[in-house]
């Protein structure tokens, strides 16, 4: 068989495969190019569930006629230009292939005037090279899409569709995962003429609450709670649920990530360990959350549909948003505090003004914490139980009225805006729990993206810094060969030593126990970790050995356990993997009913963690090789062939004097 280049409509039907799943796949391209146009009203009508006719029609920034016929082309976006805006993406859409993909398997039309014309222009494609032709029309300023007969040349494709109910249904679903993205846009949603949805655009609180009932029902709204926090360029807002908000399916979780909608599973993931002693396992939670996150900080090219993202610094995410949503239904008093040391806060004990009740088994120091993180306003405040019940009570019948109001003929009248005192049914914060609040949001996170903070490093590390210690055992460095291998010599001769060898030296040397225990030092969010009889065994048989090496475990249940803290060599690892394994080796050890001997333990960990770069330049050696210097204090194994070698220069030299 002969290689041939494609013709464009066939090569544009293969790329509508990932773009244009069913019509609801081509209503979500659509409004998201509409919503990146500026758009604030779309039309959306709908004929035969999207399979007859689906046109959207925005009132945005519009598409100049020279660049229309570009607009149907494969590849052609206006909205990033080189790879410096690959990697900072804020739009919606920035491919380029969504317009010459359904153009490809559909009937479509594109008609457009920006402000700067009179005359609006229509353009479409046809041929088997998909060549655009333009002809003048009537529109008003803005863009619309008209997309015909889909799948009427694929029929394989059209043979998949579901029922006209179904069909429509997923384009429903769709646009109230959009209302709920944009409240300051106007949706409309028509289906065979009928007018089926109509999203005002919301300006205030209340008529965002209103979409919020008209999307999640009034149940949500009911017992919903408003989350809205910010650390260190992150920022999670929006609404969640006590545990009495629960469904069960997961038809009212929606997440966006920078304005986008998201099925993201690190995200869901710490969103379930929020709830996870709340919830039953068959419930499951409903939430309305933006997280804004700095472009450059993660990559949302990762996914054909956009649905999934990669955060540079994932467990940072994954931790900010737990401790966001776990504070939150800690305040709503509908579950128990989770068990932090109040140590990992890294913050003084603060007294306020205003004293709440604590249980009897809660630690005072911890507790201390929390209630200056519960007077602040983001969240409904804590109260006393009859207080709280009443006020919870006037709040949901405020709410439910307005959910009951017809939001598409009705004109509500702006209210006042409350007081803090008269929102949350309690006094606002003073300023040294305000004070207290934003010292703990400062407090960097030590997570394992972020670097622990020096006060908390090991003292040998520390030690460093000062040249009256240095050790010179293996000479003077000379130059890096072959990008692992380091030259050195001194009166003695020259020797060639591994950095392979010597980084698990280093490793070993910060894990060695004879300098006493090593230090564990507090997760900022204990991690919570499901494991089989055996390893929960090894953890409680080999208890005091891991607190030795500073790993410290709690018991949750019979088949989970807590990572209360760490030894700073493992702050970095993934410890949903290596602690596990690390309890897998214990329990192996206690089958031949041996004792686990604290080196054997050392040597697996610094097997397990140790990682080796291929091509280390001179300074990075001399800091490996002053680091193991001092860490084994001349106990280097100089006898060790895979670490040092000596080199004869004898053969070369005679060689030279011939």
């Amino acid at each position: 068989m002969t290689i041939k280049i494609l013709p464009a409509r066939l090569a544009n039907q293969i790329a509508a495969g990932e773009v244009v799943e069913r019509p609801a796949s081509v209503v979500k391209e659509l409004v998201e190019n509409s919503l990146d146009s500026g758009a604030t009203r779309i039309d959306i009508d709908i004929e035969k569930g999207g399979t007859k006719l689906i046109r959207v029609r925005d009132n945005g920034k519009g598409i100049a006629k020279d660049e229309l016929g570009l607009a149907l082309s494969r590849h052609a976006t206006s909205k990033i230009h080189s790879l410096d805006d690959l990697e900072a993406i804020m739009s919606l859409g920035f491919r380029g292939e969504a317009l010459a993909s359904i153009s490809s398997v559909a009937r479509l039309t594109l008609t457009s005037r920006p402000a700067t014309q009179d005359q609006a222009w229509s353009a479409y494609s046809e041929g088997r090279e998909m060549q655009v032709k333009l002809q003048p029309t009537a529109h008003p300023i803005g863009t619309s899409v008209e997309v015909l007969d889909l799948f009427f040349n694929t029929p394989a494709r059209r043979k998949f569709l579901r029922t006209e109910k179904t069909e429509f249904t997923h384009i429903d679903e769709l646009l109230k995962r959009i209302a709920l993205s944009r409240f300051d846009v106007t949706i409309n949603l028509r289906h065979n003429g009928k007018m089926i949805k109509q999203y005002r655009a919301a300006k205030t609180q209340v008529q965002e609450e209103k979409r919020i009932a008209a999307v999640c029902g009034n149940p949500f709204v009911r017992n919903m709670l408003k989350i809205e926090l910010e650390h260190q360029g992150l920022k999670l807002h929006g609404w969640i649920t006590t545990p009495e908000g629960a469904r069960q399916q997961s038809d009212l979780q929606y997440c966006y990530v920078n304005g986008r909608m998201m099925r993201d599973k690190l995200i869901n993931h710490a969103i379930r360990q929020s709830y996870e002693t709340s919830l039953r396992p068959e419930q499951f939670a409903t939430y309305v959350l933006f997280i804004e996150i700095d472009p450059h900080q993660v990559d949302v090219n990762v996914h054909p549909a956009k649905h999934e993202v990669r955060f540079h610094q994932a467990r940072l995410v994954h931790d900010f948003i737990y401790q966001a949503l776990s504070d939150a239904l800690v305040q709503s008093a509908q579950i128990d505090k989770p068990d932090i040391n109040a140590s990992a806060f890294h913050t003084e004990p603060v007294t306020p003004e205003i004293p709440t009740p604590v249980t009897a088994d809660t630690n005072p120091v911890s507790e201390s914490v929390y209630r200056a993180v519960e007077k602040v306003p983001a969240y409904p405040g804590q109260q006393g139980y009859e207080e709280k019940r009443q006020a919870e009570k006037e709040r949901t019948q405020v709410r439910e009225a307005a959910a009951k109001s017809d939001w598409v003929e009705s004109r509500p009248v702006p209210r006042q805006k409350a007081k803090p005192e008269e929102r949350y049914g309690e006094p606002a914060p003073s300023k040294q729990e305000v004070r207290a609040y934003k010292e703990l949001l400062e407090t960097p996170v030590l997570s394992q993206e972020a670097p622990p903070i020096p006060s908390e490093l090991e003292p040998v590390t520390s030690a460093l810094a000062e040249p009256a210690e240095a050790i010179e055992a293996l000479g003077k460095a000379v130059c890096v060969t072959q990008g692992q291998y380091l030259l050195m010599g001194d009166k003695q001769g020259a020797r060639v030593v591994s950095m392979a060898k010597a980084e698990w030296l280093r490793v070993n040397g910060q894990l060695s126990l004879n300098g006493g225990a090593l230090k564990s030092q507090p997760l900022l969010v204990p991690l919570s970790l499901k494991l089989d009889h055996q390893q929960i065994e090894a953890s409680q048989q080999h208890h005091a050995t891991l607190m030795q090496f500073g790993i410290e475990l709690k018991s949750r249940n019979s088949s989970s356990l807590m990572i209360m803290g760490v030894p700073q060599p493992l702050r970095q690892q993934n410890l949903q993997q290596l602690i596990p394994d690390l309890l897998s080796y214990a329990a192996l050890i206690s089958e031949n009913d041996q004792a686990l001997p604290p080196q054997a333990l050392s040597d697996w960990l610094t097997n397990q963690i140790t990682q080796v770069k291929s091509d280390y330049t001179l300074s990075e050696a001399i800091q490996v090789i002053a680091e193991i210097e001092q860490l084994w204090r001349g106990n280097l194994p100089l006898d060790d062939r895979t670490f040092v070698r000596p080199v004869d220069f004898s053969a070369t030299i005679a060689a030279m004097k011939l």
